[in-house]
C-alpha cells in the first residue's frame, strides 16, 4: 500500500517523531520538560504528516479540459502581462493548509524544464512570478503547448521537481511540489477558454480550469 505522504516529506515526519518517542519515554508518565519537548515534537510530525499529505486522485472531465495544477485560491486569470503577448495565466496561490503536490494539467511530452534562482516574497504578489524563485516547465500537449511555473514564498525554499525533458505526463500525474506554502502559475495560449476566475477554489487535477477551443 502506498505510503499517502510525498517521499520528500518523510524525513520532516519521521525525525520529529522518532525524537518525539524518545522524549516521552524520558518523561516517563509525561511531564516535565522531556513530556513538554516530547508533546511539541508529536505536534510537528503531525503537521509535517498533513502539510506533505499525498491524496490519490483520479483525473477529472474530458481529454479537451485542463486541470488545476495545484490545490489553492485563484489570484489571477486572464491574459498575461505585457511581455507574453497571446498567452493567458491561472496563478493559484497554496497556504501551508493546501495540498502541495503539483500535477499536470493535461498529457504532454515535458519539452524543457528551466529553473530560475531568486527573492523569497509572497507568493501572492504579482511580481512573484518574475522575481521569485521558480521553476517552469514547458509541455508539447496534442493541442498546444503550455507551461507550468512553480514559484516559492516567504517561507518556501524548496523548489522540488521530478521530470526533466523528454518525460511525459498523464493528465493528472505528480511532478512535484513545493515546501511550505508558494504558488503555482499555469501559462496557456489564448484560445482556452478559462472556467475560473479570482477567487475560486481549485484542487490539482480534479478541477476544469479550462478547455481547448
Amino acid at each position: 500500500m502506498r505510503l499517502p505522504i510525498a517521499p520528500e516529506g518523510r524525513v520532516f515526519v519521521a525525525v520529529p517523531l522518532v525524537l518525539a518517542v524518545l522524549a516521552l519515554a524520558i518523561a516517563g508518565d509525561g511531564g516535565g520538560v522531556f513530556g513538554w519537548l516530547g508533546w511539541t515534537l508529536l505536534a510537528g510530525a503531525a503537521f509535517a504528516a498533513f502539510f506533505f499529505r499525498d491524496p490519490e486522485r483520479r483525473a477529472a472531465g474530458e481529454a479537451a479540459a485542463i486541470l488545476a495544477p495545484a490545490d489553492g485560491r485563484v489570484t489571477e486569470a486572464g491574459p498575461a502581462a505585457e511581455g507574453e503577448p497571446g498567452t493567458q495565466r491561472v496563478s493559484i496561490f497554496l497556504s501551508i493548509f493546501d495540498v502541495h503536490i503539483n500535477r499536470a494539467p493535461a498529457a504532454g511530452e515535458v519539452r524543457a524544464v528551466r529553473y530560475r534562482q531568486g527573492a523569497f516574497r509572497a507568493a501572492f504578489r504579482k511580481d512573484a512570478a518574475e522575481r521569485n524563485e521558480r521553476n517552469e516547465l514547458e509541455m508539447t500537449t496534442e493541442r498546444g503547448t503550455i507551461r507550468i511555473r512553480q514559484i516559492a514564498g516567504v517561507v518556501a525554499r524548496r523548489i522540488v521537481c521530478r521530470v526533466g525533458a523528454g518525460d511525459r505526463l498523464a493528465r493528472g500525474e505528480r511532478f512535484g511540489l513545493i515546501r511550505f506554502g508558494s504558488r503555482t502559475d499555469l501559462l496557456l495560449p489564448a484560445g482556452v477558454t478559462l472556467a475560473v476566475r479570482p477567487g475560486d477554489r481549485v484542487r490539482g487535477g480534479l478541477t476544469v480550469i479550462g478547455t481547448w477551443e
